[in-house]
């Protein structure tokens, strides 16, 4: 059974990173949870200088402290998806956006991943003391939302969001220890040091 992991992103991974907004692109899919990366193509060093200060940001009425990693399969190192995790919310994102936005490589899609990304996102949102997460998706998207509503997301509202998106959006709400709890079958495809650095493994992310 392929096992998966966070990764937080380095230099070393600059190559691989690219290749994964190119993938997007070239499969003309929506670009979701890379931390901008992909406006970031032709500077990826600034990339992982802005990652930092996402991070270590003080919320107010524009941005909120976030973390970004990418999913790496275990076997061959290759980064599957990405994940955005927005660590608080402001007035906007409690709105729209929500704490989370994540992708699959169009090539990896099909495979239950993006489950595992949820969950390990999940997993993170535990440890910063987030007991409650807010997703949205475009209506649109089944994949995405059928993601949410796998891990016990809970739709709340239906709109057409004429502000940011443009179409009808679903809005969920997931308790956290509540999926965590009732999903023990994920731990089986996640590494037991979960989140990795570029010089070794480690647990957790506070």
């Amino acid at each position: 059974m392929e096992r998966m992991y966070f990764e937080i992103p380095g230099i070393a991974r600059k190559e691989d990173a690219i290749a994964f907004i190119r993938e997007l692109r070239e499969y003309r899919s929506d670009i979701n949870g890379t931390g901008g990366l992909d406006r970031f193509t032709d500077a990826y060093e600034e990339w992982l200088i802005k990652l930092q200060q996402d991070y270590e940001r003080i919320p107010d009425g524009d941005r909120v402290p976030a973390r970004t990693y990418f999913l790496v399969r275990e076997t061959d190192r290759r980064i599957i998806g990405m994940i955005n995790i927005r660590l608080c919310l402001n007035e906007r994102l409690s709105r729209y956006g929500g704490h989370m936005g994540y992708s699959i490589r169009p090539t990896e899609r099909g495979k239950g991943y993006n489950k595992i990304n949820l969950y390990l996102g999940l997993k993170v949102c535990d440890a910063h003391g987030i007991g409650s997460v807010f997703m949205d998706a475009d209506l649109a998207n089944p994949p995405s939302w059928k993601t949410m509503e796998a891990l016990g997301g809970v739709r709340i509202r239906e709109y057409y969001d004429d502000v940011y998106a443009h179409c009808t959006v679903v809005d969920y709400n997931i308790d956290v220890r509540k999926a965590l709890e009732e999903h023990p079958e994920f731990e089986d495809r996640i590494c037991p040091d979960y989140i990795r650095g570029q010089n070794g493994a480690f647990r957790g992310d506070t």
